[in-house]
C-alpha cells in the first residue's frame, strides 16, 4: 500500500461569497492523476476531534442545483460548519458514485423510467458504489488528523476509512435535505444503501 499518493499540492486563500474565507488545497494523485481538492477553515482547534467532512464531486447538484439529490445542501451544510467550528472538507473528484458524469446521466435516464438509483447503475453493468477513500485517507494522516468527527450519513464512509488507516473516527449525522423530486433517491439511500437518518 502506498503510504502517500499524493504526487503534488498547491494552496491558495479562497474567500467565498456565502460562507466567509478559507484555505483550499489542489492535490494531484501519483497513481492515476486524479485531482481534488481540500477546503480547510483554520485554524484546528486541537483539544476537540476534528470536523471532516467528505464530499464527492457532484456536477448536477453543486454547480448546477439539482434536486435529485442532496448534495449541494450537505455541501452548503458542510461548509457553514466549518465556518463556524473550523475543520476541513476534502472534495473527491469521484462523481456519480465513481461512475462518472456520463454514465450518471444515463442512469438518471433510467430512473425516469422507473428504476432506482441502486438498480439504475445495476442496469447499466456499472457499480453501485465505486468510491475509494484511501486518497482521504493519505490527506487526514499527512495533516496529523487521526482523531475525527466524520459529517456523514454515510456508514461506509466511516468503513472505507476504517480500513485504509488507523483513525479513531466519530461519525456524525448530517439533517436530511428533502424535497420532491429527491424523495424516492433519498428512500433508496436508506433502504438499499443503509444511510443512517
Amino acid at each position: 500500500m502506498i503510504k502517500n499518493n499524493i504526487l503534488n499540492s498547491v494552496v491558495a486563500n479562497l474567500p467565498t461569497l456565502h460562507y466567509g474565507d478559507f484555505e483550499v488545497t489542489a492535490i494531484k494523485e501519483i497513481e492515476n492523476g486524479k485531482e481534488h481538492l481540500i477546503i480547510s477553515k483554520l485554524p484546528l482547534d486541537n483539544t476537540k476531534p476534528c470536523l471532516v467532512r467528505i464530499h464527492s464531486s457532484c456536477m448536477t447538484g453543486d454547480i448546477f442545483g439539482s434536486l435529485r439529490c442532496d448534495c449541494r445542501e450537505q455541501l452548503h451544510y458542510s461548509l457553514n460548519r466549518l465556518q463556524e467550528e473550523g475543520g476541513i472538507l476534502i472534495y473527491l473528484n469521484q462523481e456519480g458514485r465513481g461512475i462518472g458524469i456520463f454514465n450518471k446521466i444515463q442512469a438518471y435516464a433510467l430512473q425516469e423510467q422507473g428504476f432506482d438509483t441502486v438498480k439504475a447503475n445495476e442496469q447499466l453493468g456499472l457499480p453501485v458504489d465505486s468510491r475509494e477513500y484511501l486518497i482521504a485517507a493519505d490527506i487526514l494522516r499527512q495533516r496529523g488528523i487521526m482523531h475525527f468527527r466524520l459529517l456523514t450519513n454515510n456508514p461506509h464512509k466511516v468503513s472505507g476509512l476504517s480500513t485504509v488507516g488507523e483513525f479513531t473516527i466519530a461519525q456524525e449525522a448530517m439533517p436530511v435535505f428533502l424535497n420532491a423530486h429527491n424523495k424516492q433517491y433519498l428512500k433508496t439511500k436508506k433502504d438499499k444503501l443503509n444511510h443512517q437518518f
